[in-house]
């Protein structure tokens, strides 16, 4: 049974989420500023904060299982420094398909310098707004990972969710080893919103 403290931090969770998802619509000129107040109450009380992405590949093996996995999804109504942090396993959109969805590791942030083990290649620091993301299987090579050392720098506004629990099979599970922060951030919302069954029933391995 949840905690009366893990609702207290949950419905926190999701004011701040709502708050922000708001934001965004009005500054986009989505909603009008009579509309913010109801966008906030409609956010705050309707839908959850996560959902359910099946993964496909081995690219993030072992994170995810050797042919893919079922992940529950944190929502993020923005990416940026302040909400996704390095270390962090998140789904993005692939940069070679604008319909497709990527789950790798944020590696670098804006402002990190990046150097290649390439002696031929020229160190470069992240811009604004651009991070670097790597796959967690390390048997594969750079050019099997499909991840940054392919693709390069991709925009942190690409980024759509952070992945904070991993069905493997229906007997292996657990959460995601995300930064610390994030883990501290996301615990009243896997506490709150995680069902293992329902994961396994939307599970296609």
């Amino acid at each position: 049974m949840v905690s009366l403290s893990t609702w207290f931090r949950y419905v926190a969770r999701k004011l701040e989420y709502s708050l922000s998802l708001s934001w965004k619509s009005y500054k986009r000129g989505q909603i009008s500023d009579r509309e913010v107040s109801d966008a906030v109450w409609k956010n705050l009380f309707q839908g959850k904060l996560t959902y359910l992405h099946w993964n496909k590949g081995h690219e993030m093996a072992p994170t995810t299982g050797e042919q893919g996995g079922t992940l529950l999804v944190r929502k993020l109504p923005a990416a940026d420094p302040t909400r996704v942090f390095v270390g962090d396993v998140v789904v993005l959109k692939d940069p070679s398909k604008s319909d497709n969805y990527l789950v790798r590791r944020l590696a670098a942030v804006e402002g990190y310098e990046m150097a290649s083990t390439d002696e031929k290649d020229e160190p470069f620091i992240l811009e604004e707004d651009q991070c670097w993301v790597l796959a967690d299987n390390e048997k594969l090579k750079a050019k099997e990972a499909n991840d940054s050392r392919t693709f390069g720098p991709v925009a942190m506004s690409d980024i759509v969710g952070r992945v904070i629990y991993s069905l493997r099979t229906a007997v292996d599970h657990g959460p995601v080893l995300n930064s610390h922060f994030s883990m501290q951030k996301d615990a009243p919302v896997l506490e709150v919103e995680l069902d293992v069954e329902e994961m396994a029933k939307n599970h296609k391995a």
